[in-house]
């Protein structure tokens, strides 16, 4: 029956093609390591993050009178709401700590270059859509932190010459934030963007799949097979990397609900004191800092000068920060994709890179004081050097010999 039913359905739709080219004889490296758990586990807080938003959407009221009063019904009128809250929260911190792990992975091991420069441009342009989609339900609980973090950031917008008042304008829906403001901020959180990204994450699969999976040692596989096709160095990504996936599953789990029941404001860097007060237009809190997934590009932000009271060059830099991330295929040099084959300079400036992005995401959410804006220079610095000199030091760089064929080392 089930085989009868199976080929009625592929007669009509390719269910087994799909299964088969992008699970079951799908092959991948044999030597992923612990660096590729998490492109499985972003899709894992993904469906989190669109189960959890479902359940939450159907108590919060997105209306500037109610919207921190439904927020509060949740955690406590609601049966297991707190837990719903809690795991949509944290998840959202959750997410970002595996993306940039995910991206790490791919900056280490060379993932963007030749052939899987669009693979990479998705990748992209899906963490674009995860920072937008963040900040717009950042301001959904409509706690001091989310009011006044929204009206910084959409400030900014007015910094742009010519355009950028009335670009805030339209972001706003008023001169203010207000409830214009939240209502289209709760329609694009929830409907508008993660459609966005559904596609995104789709378009980034299939790209994926076409070109092959990179691996640590950055080597093609589909350049030995054997008398069948078949990648001598690849094995199925079913049943070999779901069970292995399942480990890290489990892992990440473990972790996450640690998080989740023992520190899910984990000391405000998820949750924000200030944002468990209802919003108040007329009190400013003494310092305002966006999330932490944030704060290095809002640090890059405020160690730019004004130049005649406009904060447009920081906007500038803020742009340049992550547009320099898109231009990584043609800005590496070297023949060589993995870390383990490069020399000594592409190592020193991913190292001083990691420091410098940390370095940044702390100072993000500290108060302005002279040190720290020295600090904040410094590390800017440091973060354009590795893109901008990226061309001369991958050039210039002493590589090793790449093998042939995977290793296991």
């Amino acid at each position: 029956m089930f085989s009868s039913l199976m080929g009625w359905i592929d007669a009509r739709f390719p269910a087994t093609k799909l299964w088969e080219e992008h699970i079951s004889k799908y092959y991948a490296p044999k030597n992923f390591n612990f660096w590729y758990f998490f492109g499985s586990l972003a899709l894992l807080v993904l469906v989190l993050q669109i189960v959890t938003g479902i359940f939450l959407t159907m108590h919060y009221k997105p209306d500037a009178a109610l919207a921190f009063a439904s927020v509060e019904y949740i955690m406590r009128d609601v049966e297991w709401g707190w837990l719903i809250r809690y795991l949509h929260s944290t998840g959202a911190s959750a997410f970002f700590v595996v993306i940039y792990l995910h991206m790490f992975r791919g900056i280490m091991y060379g993932s963007y270059k030749k052939p899987r420069e669009l693979v990479w441009l998705f990748g992209m342009f899906l963490y674009m859509a995860l920072m937008a989609e963040a900040f717009m339900g950042y301001l959904l609980p409509w706690g001091q932190m989310s009011f006044w973090g929204a009206q910084v950031i959409i400030s900014l917008f007015g910094a742009i010459p010519f355009i950028g008042d009335q670009l805030a304008l339209w972001i706003r829906g008023d001169f203010v934030v207000a409830d214009a403001t939240l209502n289209r901020f709760f329609a694009f959180h929830v409907i508008a963007v993660p459609l966005v990204i559904l596609g995104l994450v789709v378009a980034h699969i299939i790209a994926l799949h076409e070109v092959g999976s990179n691996n640590p040692d950055g080597v093609d596989i589909k350049k030995f097979k054997d008398k069948d096709g078949i990648p001598l160095d690849g094995i199925p990504f079913h049943p070999y990397y779901t069970v292995k996936d399942i480990v890290g599953v489990t892992v990440f789990l473990f972790i996450f609900s640690l998080v989740l029941f023992y520190a899910p404001e984990m000391d405000g860097w998820f949750l924000e004191n200030a944002n468990f007060v209802p919003a108040d237009p007329l009190k400013t809190p003494l310092h305002i800092a966006p999330v932490w997934y944030f704060t290095p590009f809002y640090a890059i932000l405020r160690a730019v000068p004004s130049i005649a009271g406009s904060s447009f060059p920081g906007v500038v830099a803020m742009g340049l920060s992550i547009v320099f991330l898109f231009l990584l295929p043609w800005l590496d040099r070297s023949p060589v994709r993995s870390i383990r084959y490069r020399g000594i300079y592409f190592r020193t400036a991913l190292v001083l890179f990691v420091i410098s992005f940390l370095g940044l995401g702390f100072l993000g959410t500290q108060p302005v004081t002279p040190i720290y804006t020295l600090l904040s220079r410094i590390f800017s610095i440091i973060y354009f050097a590795f893109f901008v000199l990226m061309p001369i030091y991958t050039s210039l760089d002493k590589d090793k010999p790449v093998p042939e064929r995977v290793t296991f080392k």
